[in-house]
């Protein structure tokens, strides 16, 4: 499979605004937990979710042993209301501060991670404040574009011009483009380490991406 990617298109994925590389996966099952929605919505997020860790050759669990969910979805309509929510401020440091940045921002979502002792992936927190044009995207975008999102760590500034997803103009279903799952599952390959921080990292995924095709 070759997906017409250079290794320094592949590179600028996990090249920060502060010009390092940064690259991290999961190495414990994804445990998911969904605030602020219906249940119908609900089912969306995860399935979302299962759909691009099975991709990745991912497990998922009912909780996690240390911290019973380790995904956490915020669904709501202003930043302020993150500061009601019980306990938050213990699993994102300075939130106030955070709060009042969003706010000025204007913005629309927020990731937040933490990472374990190996600089693997230990557990992410999705901020999505439905309001204006966010409000607007199906629950199945949306979802699929956070999955996507939260199953490595990408760079700042990676999906900022352009989605990681498309849409097939055979059927108008929306997926994940070709190439961004072909990084996904390369990223997850049992040979590649959990964690990279040296742009090198980005030649071994171009490899993964030209190997041929198992079948």
């Amino acid at each position: 499979m070759s997906l017409d990617l250079t290794p320094e298109e592949i590179q600028s994925l996990f090249t920060r605004s502060d010009g390092s590389y940064g690259f991290a996966r999961w190495r414990r099952p994804i445990a998911p937990v969904v605030f602020g929605v219906q249940e119908e919505t609900l089912q969306v997020v995860k399935g979302a979710i299962e759909a691009v860790a099975t991709l990745a050759g991912h497990q998922m669990a009912e909780t996690d042993p240390e911290l019973g969910s380790n995904l956490m979805f915020f669904f709501f309509r202003d930043w302020a209301e993150l500061l009601d929510v019980p306990d938050l401020g213990r699993l994102i440091p300075d939130l106030p501060p955070l709060v009042a940045r969003l706010q000025e921002a204007d913005a629309s979502q927020y990731r937040a991670f933490r990472f374990d002792d190996t600089g693997a992936i230990q557990a992410s927190f999705v901020f999505l404040r439905m309001q204006g044009a966010m409000a607007d995207i199906p629950a199945e975008t949306l979802a699929l574009s956070q999955a996507a999102q939260i199953i490595l760590l990408w760079a700042d500034q990676a999906f900022a011009s352009t989605s990681p997803l498309a849409v097939l103009p055979e059927t108008g279903a929306t997926i994940l483009r070709p190439e961004i799952a072909a990084i996904i599952a390369a990223g997850y390959d049992r040979m590649m380490p959990p964690s990279a921080n040296d742009a090198s990292h980005a030649l071994r995924l171009f490899a993964r991406l030209q190997a041929p095709t198992q079948g």
